[in-house]
């Protein structure tokens, strides 16, 4: 693992995974990680490139 790269610390002196660990890594740990690129534990519609529904089931009128 290289610094900068796979890996930072941050203000608290905890190392965090990048999104380019996480894609080498190839799955989801489920632990909802700061930088995980498949979007665990983030709300729906809230991870870049990833498409939300068209239109809620709720309707509007």
């Amino acid at each position: 693992m290289i610094e900068g790269i796979d890996f930072y610390f941050n203000e608290d002196g905890l190392m965090v995974f990048t999104e380019a660990y996480h894609r080498k890594r190839g799955t989801c740990c489920k632990n909802k990680c700061r930088h995980c690129p498949w979007g665990y534990g983030r709300k729906k519609g809230s991870v870049p490139g990833v498409p939300t529904s068209v239109k809620s089931d709720k309707g509007d009128g």
